[in-house]
């Protein structure tokens, strides 16, 4: 279950454990939106959860977009499934109408506050007789339901945390579970949907250990068998302080946007937590699958190293490079970015071909760590030709022309024996060639033929990632110039 709101890593670590959980068990993977606190729906949440599942490559099985048997599949279509949940623990005496005003309730906050106590419901309204009951009814006042809290609670099983149990009563006051506005609270909610959905394992956030005892009791006042439960650890930073929704940059949308691959994500979030054999970057869906076992699953919090994440994206990067059908994909991405970029710089067809896009992509592999790179600054000159006169290359030496020979004469071998290893010997031997070139200079001409800058990468770089029919051309159209 995700309740409304966009999808952050956290969020995503949660449904990621249970797609992992049901794939490796043959099981279903669902996905039911809590949207029940109409005062936190946010507009097309609902729909920008499932697409970020999408995105991430863990699709659900069971959802409010693709249906299945056990549906609705959003909460607030289920209302009247509630309401007869209600009235039933309602005729057994398992919960009982409260008609404490709001300002009643928040008096008694402040009073537990005041006294430095934890605020919580005295139960007032339990101890109302039935003739009481309906009078306040027939007055028209307002009520809600709370179910009735009972002492002796039954230890239960974590998947994650063993045994544990929380006597609930003790510490706090019995809990709304049907709101004035019809509308049930988390407790219900999930209670009620886990059974009638057949819900066998529920892995979900540490924050709710403490209530497991409570939907237990639920469980118990329906008389329903309940499913297995497993906490996930937090996911903190990495100096121990909560991952911040209000900076933003949480958010999948965020990554999505900067360039991360979904598959960065899924390593990362998984790299830091538990469950996995080993801590290996760079794993994808299928090892996490087989590799998983909850029984791993350590109680220590999950710290995530943010700034490892552009280094986990280099080594995915890499792996989609290396894939045939994935590199296609790339390339019309990387078309569209220099488009993007380089639109207004009247960029030449030719260097927008797929063969020479995906021929840079083969040699940058490993280099970079975002498409993104390859349209930045520094690689201007793949996608732009310079346009550069025989007299600025003479100025730095009049043995422009002859150089320029030389490096046509080099450029006859095939563009796979091109290394940049042998292209520095080649230059230094090609150097030596000269009447009174001095390296440096030898260098500075070629970047300036080859980009129109002064400074980028290598030379040997430019030359192995341009290829011999780019080079040649550029250093042809700047000598005639």
């Amino acid at each position: 279950p995700i309740t409304t709101g966009f999808l952050h890593l956290g969020g995503l670590r949660t449904a990621l454990y249970n797609y992992i959980f049901a794939k490796k068990h043959q099981g279903t993977f669902i996905l039911r939106i809590e949207d029940t606190d109409q005062n936190r729906v946010v507009p097309g949440a609902a729909e920008g959860i499932e697409d970020m599942l999408d995105w991430a490559g863990i699709p659900p099985d069971e959802s409010p977009r693709r249906g299945g048997s056990f549906g609705p599949y959003q909460q607030s279509q289920r209302l009247e499934l509630y309401r007869r949940a209600s009235d039933a623990l309602l005729e057994r005496g398992a919960a009982y109408r409260c008609f404490c005003s709001p300002q009643r309730l928040e008096l008694l906050k402040k009073e537990a506050l005041r006294s430095q106590q934890t605020p919580r419901y005295d139960n007032r309204c339990r101890h109302l007789t039935s003739v009481e009951v309906a009078e306040k009814l027939s007055q028209g006042l307002d009520w809600v339901v709370r179910f009735r809290l009972e002492k002796g609670v039954e230890p239960f099983q974590d998947l994650v945390y063993g045994w544990n149990k929380h006597e609930v009563a003790d510490v706090e006051g019995d809990p709304v579970i049907l709101k004035g506005d019809g509308f049930p609270t988390y407790h219900l909610a999930n209670v009620v949907d886990d059974h009638h959905m057949g819900i066998s394992h529920v892995l979900r956030g540490t924050e709710w250990l403490t209530s497991t005892s409570k939907h237990l009791l639920l469980y118990k006042a329906f008389g329903w068998d309940p499913p297995r439960f497993g906490h996930l650890p937090l996911l903190l930073n990495k100096d121990g302080g909560k991952l911040s929704k209000r900076q933003g940059d949480i958010f999948l949308e965020c990554f999505a946007r900067d360039g991360y691959l979904p598959e960065t994500l899924l390593d990362i979030v998984t790299n830091c937590g538990s469950g996995f054999t080993g801590k290996q970057m760079g794993r994808t869906l299928e090892e996490l699958i087989s590799q998983f076992e909850i029984g791993r699953i350590t109680t220590h919090s999950a710290l995530l190293d943010l700034e490892k994440l552009p280094e986990f994206n280099r080594i995915h990067l890499t792996r989609h490079i290396e894939n045939e059908g994935r590199r296609q994909k790339l390339v019309r991405e990387l078309q569209l970015l220099v488009e993007l970029v380089y639109g207004n710089q009247r960029v030449d067809r030719e260097v927008l071909e797929k063969e020479y896009v995906e021929r840079v992509l083969l040699l940058r592999k490993g280099h970079i760590s975002f498409l993104k790179n390859l349209v930045s600054c520094d690689y201007s000159y793949l996608w732009i030709r310079p346009s550069v006169s025989r007299e600025q290359l003479q100025a730095i030496s009049g043995e422009a022309d002859e150089i320029g020979k030389l490096v046509l004469g080099l450029m006859t071998r095939p563009a796979a024996g091109l290394t940049v290893e042998e292209l520095n010997k080649d230059l230094r031997n090609l150097q030596k060639q000269t009447k009174g070139t001095k390296y440096s200079s030898l260098m500075q001409l070629l970047r300036l033929a080859l980009s129109g800058k002064q400074h980028g990468p290598s030379v040997a770089e430019m030359m192995v990632t341009l290829g011999p029919t780019e080079v040649c051309g550029r250093i042809h159209k700047a000598l005639s110039s």
